[in-house]
């Protein structure tokens, strides 16, 4: 996917109701990880329902680059034969991770404990998001960085001989922060720590834990606490990736503000470090059901089922939820759109720094369709008018961002009018089946004339 080429205008229009059942694709999250860690692992991993999207495809690419071997089947598995901890090469090319934070940051904790030289780049977005956050913990282990900019893409990273185990305490409730750290421990001597104050997704440490190593997260007056034992011996697994509670939000989210509709997304992970946005929608009104609520490969998955809901509320969203839906504040801002009363997101600043500054963004498009939204640093108020009362009839900036394009595709199957999205390309980095599961469902989507 070329995100320096030519735009792809998408517009959705209201067109009757939206019934059927959808099969999200695989988790993102935990897709990138099964590549990352089965290529640290002996032996070979069997990794079905892996999402096959741009963003993961990096991650592959980028693994093979630095010595795992790793194809798919025509069965649609993929197999992963592992260097183990500590046996990555230098690569013979740049690393270029695409549109993709989660590959780039990961990576690099993998790539900063290895006696090994990387280039990493990406595209022009990619390349404005910032890597500090990732950098100075790294360098704390002994790696070293280098740039025109140490801030932000292109930057060349060289390993540390000797990594030394860290204990960081990190300003930044983020994910990929705590993956890369964890990473970069494995092939540390003794134990690594890391502690946040808020609990964010915790994908890295089941599977780590999967595959072998000795980690583990406890509560106390600092925080959460991980700890990872250095020097494991990573054995190779056989993976089943549950479906992404990220996408499927968007099938859910459309089904509760379009007239009549009910549809049903089955086999969802619901881990409890990503189910925010769940938590958030029952307490707006929405008319969900979880069913056939179980366990699969270490993850809590259930059936969802969504119907229209008029009735919904705005409600406050504290500010310690924010890590377990981080990627789902634009669809939830065009829910509250269609709710009656205001809805507050608060502690949200970290919206600012993802693949573009998702509060202006949002905020933007939304005061387009004639929605009232106030947003500061930090937090963002939408003041909704109930079912039915976005204008739209406007085209909305995408900003290539890929949540931001399918947030407003959502909503203008909502509007009065149709909401046209400037640029859709972006959409294939995460969800690359979203239009074809959308218009089976029953969505008025067509492509515009530029």
């Amino acid at each position: 996917m070329d995100l320096n080429g030519k735009a792809i205008s998408f517009s959705a229009s209201k067109n009757g109701s939206l019934r059927g059942s959808a099969d999200i694709p695989g988790d993102k999250s935990i897709s990138h990880r099964a590549l990352i860690i089965g290529s640290l692992a002996f032996g070979e991993t069997k990794i079905s329902g892996l999402l096959d999207s741009f963003d993961v495809m990096s991650t592959a690419a980028a693994m093979r680059l630095l010595g795992a071997k790793i194809y798919k089947h025509n069965d649609g598995d993929w197999i992963v034969s592992g260097v183990g901890v500590g046996g990555f090469v230098s690569p013979e090319d740049i690393i270029d991770c695409g549109n993709s934070g989660t590959s780039v940051r990961l990576i690099m904790g993998v790539a900063s404990t290895c006696d090994i030289s990387v280039t990493f780049t990406g595209d022009s977005s990619l390349r404005t998001r910032p890597m500090k956050r990732i950098v100075e913990p790294l360098r704390e282990f002994g790696a070293n960085v280098y740039g025109r900019n140490k801030n932000t893409l292109p930057l060349t990273l060289v390993g540390a001989k000797n990594p030394l185990p860290i204990d960081y305490i990190s300003p930044h409730s983020s994910a990929q922060v705590k993956s890369a750290v964890l990473l970069a421990g494995l092939n540390a001597p003794g134990e690594t720590s890391f502690i946040e104050t808020t609990l964010t997704r915790d994908h890295s440490e089941r599977m780590l834990n999967a595959f072998g190593a000795k980690i583990k997260t406890e509560k106390t007056k600092e925080g959460w606490v991980t700890v990872l034992k250095g020097h494991p011996e990573l054995k190779a697994q056989n993976l089943r990736i549950n479906r992404d509670p990220s996408s499927a939000a968007f099938i859910v989210c459309a089904a509760l503000i379009v007239n009549d509709s009910d549809v049903f997304v089955p086999n969802i992970n619901l881990n409890p470090t990503r189910n925010g946005i769940y938590e958030t929608l029952v307490e707006m009104g929405a008319d969900i059901t979880f069913e056939n609520q179980r366990e699969d490969n270490g993850e809590p998955i259930a059936d969802i089922r969504a119907r229209y809901s008029p009735e919904m509320k705005g409600v406050d969203v504290p500010e310690n939820r924010a890590p377990s839906m981080i990627d789902e504040y634009p669809i939830l801002a065009c829910v509250a759109a269609c709710a009656a009363g205001r809805t507050k997101f608060f502690g949200v600043g970290e919206l600012r720094v993802k693949e573009s500054d998702r509060i202006s963004s949002i905020a933007n498009g939304l005061r387009k369709c004639g929605v009232s939204v106030f947003d500061d640093k930090d937090s963002m108020e939408i003041f909704g008018n109930g079912a039915g009362s976005v204008s739209g009839g406007v085209l909305c900036e995408s900003n290539l961002d890929h949540r931001v394009a399918m947030s407003f595709l959502c909503l203008g199957l909502a509007s009065k009018n149709k909401i046209t999205v400037d640029d859709v390309r972006s959409i294939d980095t995460s969800f690359p089946s979203f239009f074809t599961l959308m218009t089976n469902l029953g969505a008025e989507m067509r492509r515009e004339p530029l």
